[in-house]
């Protein structure tokens, strides 16, 4: 687990056929839109006749795509990008997406969002006949099995990457991009991590989140089924179908409780309206008396919205978040390590001096920096800080596509919510039960994989 408290998901993809060329710069702006999927590296592959060319480094999307590199990009009717954070695999260049690989039958580019539980498995495979590889990533190993899988069919793409997701366990959304004018989407059997599909009057686009349709131009046309693959040319869907079948559908629910962006829609559910009733159903679950309810920004705001509306206690804006720290900030001593959290996330006095707070977040990890929000709330004059959580105990290890590894890290896992309510320093504690989370996204068509829970996975008998 790195060192910011917060749990952070693997990446977001994209890619688009239109029929001018300016996919690339279609691409930045999709990327751009879900930088909060992955912020350590970011790739642009295009198709320009019948190559892949590519740029990729480590970094944010505006630093990866500066506009002289913008300005080289070659003019192109496709393309896919990706934004990575990893969990599987270093933060390294070799690691930064989309995957690149020349076989006798051509080059592909790919993208993945997730993490594949059977990764080691299936390098040793392929190494056996000859494969190398260069990065340290699932996603490498998937890109690989698929030219290796496409190779042996003779250069058939949709059938080459359909066979390979058969060999895999785990969490995928992936595109491929052949030089032969295709963009391959896939989703996993169980639906782990979201894809969907968008169209305007130049062509059409799939992403990880509806909000880089929308940042785009692009109207929202349905989601990619889980299982399903879409093969699309010329600015067109021009086949699909479902590929596999899973055990059992499995949406990630914590896309909803925090990864995804309040703006998108995810298999029917709006993120906005589940977080805003996450609050609703905390505030019935963990009423108290109070003064002022605020949230931890950004991703405890509308969850707080909902409490409040549910209480009828104010919401207040509880503090004042430094946007231009970023990746530039550094803590030169110990002091000012323990300050880093207030620097970035200041209390507003106005607002709690004096009042009985409730402080709404989406979850506790491993509690490194609660304590010192709460302090600092304290010491901007609040009187009391009751806790509240939009999501359950965060207990066991997630295998598709989070960061977090040991379950050693996890703070529930350890020790009570009595005694993390106590270590905190909170007033009070109250987490949303898994009923109640799963009430809170009942719009959504797809059942939900709660194993970081209650350690219940879709797919246990890999584990």
């Amino acid at each position: 687990m790195r060192a910011n408290e917060k749990l952070h998901e693997e990446c977001g993809v994209f890619g688009v056929s239109v029929s001018m060329e300016e996919a690339a710069g279609i691409t930045y702006n999709g990327l751009l839109a879900m930088q909060h999927r992955g912020q350590e590296g970011a790739g642009i592959a295009v198709s320009r006749g019948n190559k892949i060319l590519y740029h990729k480094d480590r970094g944010l999307v505006s630093e990866v795509f500066t506009r002289d590199v913008m300005e080289k990009m070659p003019a192109s009717r496709m393309a896919i990008g990706h934004v990575r954070y990893s969990t599987s695999g270093a933060d390294t260049l070799d690691n930064v997406q989309p995957f690149i690989n020349d076989w006798m039958t051509g080059r592909i580019a790919t993208v993945h969002n997730g993490n594949v539980r059977n990764a080691e498995e299936i390098r040793d495979h392929l190494q056996f006949f000859g494969v190398n590889f260069d990065a340290t990533s699932d996603s490498e190993i998937i890109a690989s099995l698929i030219a290796y899988k496409t190779m042996q069919l003779g250069g058939d793409i949709l059938h080459g990457a359909t066979e390979a997701c058969k060999k895999l366990v785990g969490a995928y959304s992936l595109l491929i991009m052949s030089g032969d004018h295709k963009i391959i989407a896939l989703r996993d059997p169980n639906g782990y991590r979201p894809l969907c599909l968008g169209k305007n009057e130049y062509g059409v686009c799939v992403a990880s989140e509806t909000c880089a349709l929308d940042s785009c131009g692009f109207t929202f046309v349905r989601d990619i089924e889980p299982g399903e693959v879409m093969v699309i040319e010329d600015g067109q869907v021009t086949h699909s179908e479902i590929f596999t079948v899973g055990r059992q559908e499995g949406m990630c629910i914590f896309e909803y409780v925090y990864f995804a962006r309040s703006d998108s829609v995810i298999d029917g559910q709006s993120v906005y309206e589940a977080r805003l009733n996450m609050g609703k159903i905390l505030a019935q679950e963990y009423p108290v008396e109070a003064d002022v309810v605020c949230g931890a920004p950004d991703s405890g705001l509308d969850a707080a919205a909902g409490y409040a509306m549910e209480s009828g206690i104010p919401l207040v804006t509880g503090f004042v978040k430094n946007r231009y720290i970023g990746r530039s900030f550094i803590f030169p001593s110990q002091a000012q390590r323990k300050n880093a959290v207030k620097m970035k996330l200041n209390p507003l006095r106005q607002a709690v001096e004096g009042k009985r707070v409730v402080l709404v977040d989406d979850s506790i990890v491993r509690g490194t920096t609660s304590d010192l929000i709460i302090a600092n709330l304290r010491h901007a004059g609040a009187t009391e800080v009751h806790v509240r959580i939009s999501s359950p105990p965060f207990r066991h290890s997630c295998y598709y596509g989070t960061d977090v590894a040991e379950e050693g890290q996890l703070i529930a896992n350890q020790i009570s919510i009595e005694e993390i309510c106590r270590k905190i320093g909170a007033d009070s504690l109250g987490y949303i039960s898994i009923e109640g989370l799963k009430e809170a996204c009942r719009g959504s068509r797809r059942q939900f994989c709660t194993g970081c829970f209650n350690g219940e996975y879709w797919q246990s008998k890999i584990l």
